[in-house]
């Protein structure tokens, strides 16, 4: 998985937004430690591999259900 080539995220205090430029959705992360695992996907083989290396980092187990939902609306994409 990666972050998806249409895609640019703005930060924000809260986490980031997503914006998608072909379909012109807005997606919230709602979370600086979501935001960080999307941005580390490329560097990893795996989305397991990028979210068992944010866990080391003690961040929440919920990060596949929201990689899940980011996959659904396009912010991120298979590689």
């Amino acid at each position: 998985m990666t972050l998806s080539s249409q895609v640019g995220l703005r930060p924000e205090p809260f986490g980031a937004l997503a914006y998608h430029f072909d379909t012109r959705r807005l997606v919230f992360l709602k979370s600086p430690g979501l935001v960080a695992l999307v941005e580390s996907l490329s560097q990893f083989a795996s989305a397991d591999e990028a979210i068992a290396a944010a866990d080391a980092a003690h961040t929440p187990s919920s990060y596949q259900s929201a990689l899940t939902s980011l996959e659904e609306s396009g912010v991120v994409c298979v590689r």
